[in-house]
């Protein structure tokens, strides 16, 4: 079987990136060819046939002790628990409808407006990359592109600031061909203020002008909160597992 075969329908965008050559590693079980495992920054997904052998590999060039396993199925599942035992922490995620075209350009332009006055948003350009990576709080906004060149090939984000000061983005975790999967943080202290749904509203509308299809997946209901008011449709939730690996 192909890699494509094995992953099927699955609509996950990390998933389409590594498959589609355009970021991550991707991996298959030889010489059977039917279980394949793609990774791309903290996550990893299986598919296929469950390997406890494809579920142990940590690839070399992976440094983390963390990861977040998605299984596609209950028989994947059960053998993440089996083989990480206390290591796995399940946990629910929420998944969203890929629909180009539910998305409200004017609510979305007056959230970015609508920004208290002592805060301006701009694009992520390479002055706030490198600010990005000098807080530990902000890194994931441009994590999986270790240079500025390659973000700028491939990565598109917003910034808020506040006196020059980096308080809050919403960025590209990922790229894919058709699109990117979105990244949202704001530090704790600057919180409450509609922020990050000022700094989201922009970058959906920056994607759609560039014919990129702004992808959300949510990790709690904060996130699935702050989805829904953006605009996108609920599909449905999913089980994964933060593993010390």
């Amino acid at each position: 079987m192909t890699m494509q075969e094995i992953f099927g329908q699955w609509q996950e965008t990390i998933i389409w990136s590594c498959l589609q050559g355009v970021m991550g590693e991707k991996y298959i079980n030889y010489p059977k060819k039917d279980a394949a495992m793609v990774l791309l920054g903290d996550f990893a997904f299986y598919a296929g046939k469950p390997d406890e052998k494809l579920l142990r590999n940590k690839p070399k060039g992976c440094k983390s002790d963390f990861i977040i396993m998605i299984p596609q199925n209950d028989e994947w599942a059960e053998l993440i628990e089996k083989c990480y035992e206390n290591n796995a922490k399940k946990v629910t995620r929420y998944a969203f409808k890929k629909e180009p075209d539910i998305f409200d350009k004017c609510k979305l332009s007056q959230a970015v407006l609508r920004i208290p006055k002592e805060y301006s948003l701009k694009l992520l350009e390479e002055k706030e990359y490198i600010l990005c990576n000098k807080e530990k709080w902000s890194v994931d906004l441009v994590s999986q592109f270790k240079k500025y060149e390659t973000y700028k090939k491939l990565g598109i984000g917003v910034v808020a600031l506040k006196d020059g000061e980096l308080v809050s983005g919403a960025s590209s975790y990922s790229r894919y061909k058709d699109g990117i999967e979105i990244e949202v943080y704001t530090r704790e202290d600057h919180r409450r203020k509609g922020l990050a749904y000022a700094c989201a509203a922009k970058l959906i509308l920056e994607c759609l002008d560039r014919g990129l299809y702004p992808s959300w997946d949510a990790q709690n209901k904060w996130s699935l909160a702050l989805a829904e008011k953006l605009g996108y449709n609920y599909s449905h939730e999913y089980k994964a597992y933060e593993v010390t690996w």
